[in-house]
């Protein structure tokens, strides 16, 4: 192989090579609301149902619990992205709730996403 053609095979490899870290570099730059966005989707898409409880009931979040095969999960949502989903008053969402959780990690869990809601809004004064 002549020295010509060795500088073209190398300078071909970097190409590739930078190319490669270019991907790899702008998967990983997605933004915490992207990542919990594509978590929140995915547990809903292959997630199984379960019941919980809304224990509190803040503007940004929701705290609840959950038992699953025998285990108590209390665990949290952020809401702040899907407000428009929900009531005024987030308290009035304290009570029982639907959830989807992952099959491979029932940790993992969610009561409302973009495409689906488990929520039961309670309508007594009151509430």
């Amino acid at each position: 192989m002549s020295a010509g053609a060795q500088v073209a095979a190398l300078c071909g490899v970097a190409v590739l090579l930078i190319a490669l870290a270019i991907f790899i570099a702008s998967r990983f730059q997605s933004s915490p609301e992207k990542r919990e966005r594509k978590r929140r989707l995915t547990v809903h898409r292959l997630g199984r149902l379960g019941d919980a409880l809304i224990t509190e009931a803040t503007d940004h979040t929701l705290y609840y619990s959950y038992s699953i095969r025998g285990v108590h999960y209390t665990a949290s949502q952020d809401i702040s992205t899907l407000r428009q989903r929900l009531p005024a008053e987030p308290e009035r969402l304290i009570g029982v709730a639907s959830l989807k959780y992952a099959p491979k990690n029932p940790a993992n869990s969610i009561l409302v996403c973009e495409e689906w809601s488990g929520l039961r809004v309670s309508g007594r004064e009151g509430d």
